[in-house]
């Protein structure tokens, strides 16, 4: 054990000379950079600027491009923090925030403060309480920033051929703040039966924020065959979307929580079911208030998230009755239909899982498996 320990602290003193070294290579092309960026030979070379050039030709980010010209160009106006960087006192990374603190706040700068700052905080910290200093000493250039963010928020919205939506955008930081704090606690992960990773937990957690536990206007057009999981069935239609399987049609007519428009085998139309038609009203409080939250083994999301899930279909004939309804949050939802879980109710009310393929027929007091 004294070797392990002896052996760890040489590898801590190893990394942290490593990384002094690297600070001041990094402060030497910094530099380099704020000189290079007043020749001409990125322009002669075809890049739109210099911090193009760095980007493409030194393998970096636009960040990191444009953090080494900004330390090269304000190296005198922060050369107390550069000798603090030199000693070990702060490293690069804090230097790049002096730097753009000091180009963001102009003759209002005050280098000795916002250096004992950094002396005691992380990077990451720092930057924190650099914006808290500049909107300080110029609230009215802070705020025009923020609405600079505002204006230039985005979100693009197009289909994969696979039929996913493909999702990319920025947002301001309050209406980021905003999406973050609806979004978290739906992304939590629950207990033992949990095995996403953090990006699946997001992309579950935006679904059921637009979708869950709430009639949506959406449409699906299917047939009776399709919504039986028949073979040789075609799959659903549902606008935005390219064609969706038999499974995810069952689960999303389960709650009825979409117009559904049902087809004969000659596409005539046989069916038309609007959002709330089979759990609304009177029958959708008694199971809320009955169940109280999702219920799926160790699972708490409350029931104003959850769908009402049918343990025999009624497609199959089942009914509306309490008997015959569970409440399930979206993923526990999406577990039974698209991902094959088997689940009953036994005649005590208790509800019963098992993974996929791992009962034969499935079915308990009150039904199981199947569609539902």
């Amino acid at each position: 054990m004294i070797e392990v320990v002896s052996r760890g602290a040489e590898i801590a003193r190893e990394m942290i000379g490593i990384q002094r070294q690297i600070d001041l290579l990094q402060l030497e092309q910094s530099r380099l950079a704020a000189e290079f960026a007043r020749t001409d030979h990125w322009s002669d070379e075809g890049s739109n600027s210099a911090l193009d050039w760095i980007r493409f030709n030194c393998n970096v980010t636009e960040k990191v491009a444009g953090d080494r010209i900004a330390v090269g160009e304000r190296a005198n106006t922060i050369g107390a923090s550069v000798k603090a960087m030199e000693r070990g006192e702060i490293g690069f990374s804090h230097l790049a925030v002096m730097a753009r603190t000091a180009i963001a706040t102009g003759p209002r700068f005050e280098e000795a403060r916002l250096l004992e700052v950094a002396r005691k905080v992380s990077p990451g910290k720092f930057y924190y309480e650099s914006l808290h200093y500049r909107h300080s000493v110029d609230a009215k250039g802070y705020a025009a920033e923020q609405v600079d963010l505002v204006e230039n928020r985005h979100l693009w919205l197009s289909r994969g051929e696979d039929g996913g939506l493909l999702i990319n955008g920025v947002l301001d930081p309050a209406g980021g703040a905003a999406v973050r704090t609806a979004l978290e606690p739906l992304a939590r992960r629950t207990r033992w039966d949990d095995a996403r990773n953090l990006e699946k937990r997001y992309a579950d957690a935006l679904v059921e924020l637009a979708a869950g536990g709430r009639p949506a206007n959406l449409q699906i057009t299917a047939s009776v065959e399709t919504v039986k999981g028949l073979a040789g069935a075609a799959g659903g239609e549902m606008e935005f979307s390219l064609p969706v399987s038999s499974t995810t049609v069952q689960r999303m007519a389960c709650d009825c929580s979409v117009m559904r428009v049902l087809l004969d085998q000659e596409s005539v139309v046989v069916d038309v079911g609007r959002s709330r038609r089979v759990i609304s009203g009177p029958a959708r409080r008694a199971l809320q208030a009955r169940d109280g939250h999702c219920q799926w083994p160790a699972c708490e999301r409350p029931a104003s998230r959850c769908d009402g899930h049918h343990l025999v279909h009624w497609i199959n004939g089942g009914n509306t009755e309490l008997s015959n309804l569970i409440l399930l949050c979206h993923r526990h939802h999406w577990l039974v239909h698209e991902g094959g879980w088997q689940l009953a109710k036994t005649h005590e009310g208790m509800v019963s899982i098992a993974p996929p393929h791992s009962w034969g027929g499935g079915g308990g007091a009150a039904g199981g498996a199947g569609p539902g």
